[in-house]
């Protein structure tokens, strides 16, 4: 019965219920403009049944129940028999299933998948991040594994699967697996050359024994691992099974899990290796170069999960304004209010826009597209660096839009806030990134020009675009000692494609206040500082979640 002294109103309605992927402009949009139109009706039809999931009041309450109740660790039995096994919540599973089966691990079966594949990432990252840590990995070891062709054969097919299949059992035995990654060490970090675990040959050809640890292991209860361990030839990648091929279970000694800000669904774990079964992937010494695929993938998965938190954050931050009512009106009409949520929306649209178009590049790619390659080298690095990075001073800025309500833990804004810095810590932190990009400028000319044809299809349509490439060519044109500038350099290159991609393919408004506020140097540091002239009100309702 409700109280007798006073009525519930001007609350806004929860935002559920609805189709997350036609509520959202700039992602369709950017999967209809990357496929080809024979793909295009079937592709928004999955992707519109995802959404659909995705809004569902049950799913939300799924992801608010994995987050709400983290991994828990078993090392032994009762009986004091090891089993280093983790038990998760059922609506972890539940995610990680409907994940499987929406292809997110599979970009590589059909035309147009790894465009397919980022648009369902981005939407189900809005329903609980942790669960794609797993489908991420998994889905980014299919190029590792392909230096192999026997490995590949074997694994490939279950890799792709639609078939979440639980549990620990030999492959052979299952529908379906999912793979982790163990590469960093206590003492080096993102330095992997540090790394000091060791692998002695055994007698079968390939095969090896493991001895050491890894600092953080990711998803401890998958099928199978990616492991640098170093070998006479030099650090060196392998495939850990966690069950071998008689049922026995492998030794992977999980010691604990990490107790994280955010991503708390999913475990991160201290593992170590004792005399651990373990097959070679690829040759000795180039242990760093086979898991560059890898990282190239997972970076971009980075990109596209922070585009889905910030998606998520504006939406909510739009759909409270749009009914919440103060001093004589709606929220989102006012002067102020409409300005930071324009703000922010544009900061969502174009980490969406940027994402879905290195997707793109990695169709072209796979296809034999060199320049399409060559762009990924540098955009990549480029886009995790910047995009990453907005994410945490977006989700914040869009929880603050709800007041007081943002800051509680029903409102489900605390939980983005959480897991909003994490993807510029992952797969390599700013730093990395920012030196990934400046050894490309310095080692991959290609690399550089494919770059440059792509901004330059912009070029004559915005005064304030065509006066930052030329500011970016000044910056590039001498890169000596350039290591202590090379975040500036990164953050400049992101921006300038990002203003180019949205002048070719946004409305007007958007990629007119972009260059404004983030080219042309016409707006504050703070977000709801764009010129006041601008049509803010249109970039709003584009970022309305309605459907």
């Amino acid at each position: 019965m409700a109280g007798s002294t006073h009525t519930v109103t001007n609350q806004a309605p929860p935002l559920t219920g609805y189709d997350v992927f036609a509520a959202d402009r700039a992602l369709t949009e950017a999967v209809e403009r990357h496929l080809a139109a024979e793909l295009r009706e079937e592709a928004v039809a999955e992707l519109s049944g995802t959404g659909r999931g995705c809004g569902a009041p049950q799913t939300q309450e799924w992801g608010a129940q994995a987050d709400a109740h983290p991994p828990v660790l078993r090392t032994h039995d009762r009986y004091g028999r090891r089993v280093d096994e983790v038990d998760f919540h059922p609506s972890w599973h539940r995610l990680l299933g409907k994940g499987v089966s929406a292809g997110l691990t599979d970009a590589r079966s059909r035309p147009g998948g790894h465009v397919r594949r980022a648009a369902g990432f981005v939407l189900w990252t809005q329903v609980e991040a942790g669960v794609c840590s797993p489908l991420s990995t998994t889905h980014a070891a299919v190029p590792v594994l392909r230096a192999d062709p026997g490995l590949a054969a074997e694994w490939e097919p279950l890799l792709t699967s639609r078939v979440y299949d639980r549990g620990l059992r030999p492959a052979r035995l299952k529908a379906g697996v999912l793979f982790g990654t163990g590469l960093t060490e206590k003492q080096g970090g993102s330095d992997l050359r540090a790394n000091t675990t060791s692998a002695r040959p055994l007698a079968e050809d390939g095969t090896y024994e493991l001895t050491g640890h890894k600092w953080f292991c990711s998803a401890p209860m998958s099928d199978g691992f990616l492991v640098l361990a170093r070998a006479r030839g030099g650090p060196t990648c392998f495939l850990v099974p966690r069950v071998l091929a008689d049922g026995t279970r492998n030794a992977f000694l999980i010691q604990r899990l990490k107790d994280k800000l955010g991503n708390r669904s999913n475990a991160s774990a201290e593992v170590e290796f004792a005399g651990t079964w373990a097959r070679r992937v690829g040759e000795e010494g180039r242990g760093t170069a086979a898991v560059a695929g890898m990282a190239e993938a997972t970076r971009l998965d980075c990109v596209l999960g922070s585009a889905g938190l910030m998606r998520q954050a504006v939406a909510q931050a739009v759909h409270h304004c749009a009914y919440r009512e103060a001093f004589g009106g709606k929220l989102a009409d006012k002067p102020l209010m409409r300005n930071v949520l324009a703000d922010l929306a544009l900061e969502s649209e174009a980490a969406t826009v940027l994402g879905m178009r290195l997707a793109a590049a990695c169709d072209a790619a796979e296809a034999g597209d060199e320049r399409e390659r060559a762009l990924l080298r540098l955009a990549v690095p480029a886009a995790k660096y910047w995009v990453t990075k907005r994410c945490a001073p977006v989700v914040v800025e869009a929880a603050e839009c709800l007041g007081g309500n943002g800051y509680v833990e029903e409102s489900g804004m605390p939980r983005l806030v959480r897991e909003s810095p994490l993807n510029s810590v992952w797969e390599g932190a700013g730093n990395v990134q920012a030196l990934e990009v400046l050894r490309t400028l310095e080692r991959e000319p290609a690399a550089l020009n494919a770059y440059l044809t792509e901004v330059g299809a912009a070029r004559g349509a915005d005064h304030r675009l065509d006066a930052a490439i030329r500011g970016l060519l000044t910056e590039l044109a001498d890169l000596a000692a350039a290591e202590g500038r090379a975040r500036l350099l990164a953050e400049r290159l992101a921006l300038v494609l990002q203003g180019a991609l949205l002048v070719r393919y946004a409305p007007a408004e958007v990629a007119d206040a972009f260059c404004a506020s983030r080219l042309g140097g016409d707006g504050g540091a703070a977000f709801g500082t764009l010129p006041p002239t601008l049509d803010l009100a249109s970039v709003v309702e584009r970022a309305r979640p309605v459907a």
